[in-house]
């Protein structure tokens, strides 16, 4: 097993990480994509080929994970770091469609795991199910951000119905996602959610779509997703807290107050506000009375005719 780190991901200033990623709240400084971190991680085949779409557009403070069994997963350089769940020396090239090995070797691999998601606080997982990695490994992926992230996302991607035998791999690996402990927990606490992304909706909805085109619509949505659930409303929040916090900084060119007199500065005198009259007599009247007294005279109806 193997973690190799790539430089694809761009310098802290390409990544709008650095002078402009940091934000004063108080007394910390909490710098976007370092004090508060996202991580977008792809397990797969299929989750890699949505994620890379996503990592070419090199999102600002984003980091890209691409996780998998086969050792070709080291040649993803669009990806920050890229994680093979496997030996060393190559021999096992992939599962062979197992998922049972697929999840062995993603338990091999929790102490690496670990490394990418500590510290983490919003965490995007992409798998695609079907096949070893993907169906295997997920379930142990999604526990492990969910033990170090504040919030998890996940996007499964179903395949099609003719695919037969790994669309029924798929949904096997669905139903062992109830067993994924943490991410469950996170669940029911309203900080994790799950959302599959079946490939036979879009025949309904897109009619035939060539197979890139598939991926290339669930990366628009898995990016739109990350946008507007996590990178704007974090720089929102923490532009208002840098706001509110300056409003209260003194200017850098204020002199202090005691310095004041030795330069033959005068405060000015503050001047009382005279009180205006009221605008209505009537109003003048009604501020003077300390007590008012109301009088209620209940008037009995007459009745009608065709009441008597």
């Amino acid at each position: 097993m193997g973690i190799y780190a790539g430089e694809s991901g761009g310098s802290e200033q390409e990544r709008g990480v650095g002078s402009g990623g940091t934000v004063g709240v108080g007394e910390a400084q909490l710098r976007l994509g370092h004090d508060v971190r996202f991580v977008l991680a792809a397990v797969g085949g299929g989750g890699i080929r949505v994620a890379s779409r996503i990592a070419r557009q090199h999102l600002r403070h984003l980091e890209t994970v691409a996780i998998n069994c086969d050792p070709t997963v080291q040649g993803f350089e669009e990806f920050d770091r890229r994680v093979y769940l496997g030996p060393d020396t190559g021999a096992e090239r992939d599962t062979g469609g197992s998922a049972i090995v697929g999840g062995l070797l993603a338990r091999a691999a929790q102490p690496a795991l670990d490394r990418i998601f500590q510290g983490a606080t919003f965490v995007i997982v992409v798998g695609s199910l079907g096949g070893g990695a993907g169906s295997g490994a997920l379930p142990y992926l999604l526990d492990v951000a969910s033990r170090h992230a504040e919030v998890v996302s996940a996007f499964v991607i179903r395949p099609f119905r003719c695919e037969g035998e790994r669309r029924a791999l798929g949904d096997r690996a669905l139903g062992r996602l109830h067993f994924a402990e943490a991410f469950n927990d996170k669940r029911e606490r309203g900080r994790a959610t799950l959302r599959t992304l079946d490939n036979e909706s879009l025949i309904g909805a897109f009619g035939g779509l060539a197979f890139n085109r598939i991926a290339q619509h669930w990366a628009d949505l898995i990016q739109e997703h990350i946008e507007s659930a996590f990178l704007a409303p974090t720089e929102a929040i923490l532009q208002a807290a840098r706001s509110a916090r300056a409003a209260h900084l003194v200017p850098m060119n204020a002199l202090p107050e005691a310095e004041l007199p030795a330069l033959g500065i005068r405060t000015p005198a503050v001047v009382p506000t005279p009180e205006m009259p009221p605008l209505l007599p009537a109003a003048a009247r009604l501020a003077e009375a300390r007590e008012v007294e109301l009088t209620f005279e209940i008037v009995r109806p007459t009745p009608t005719p065709e009441a008597r």
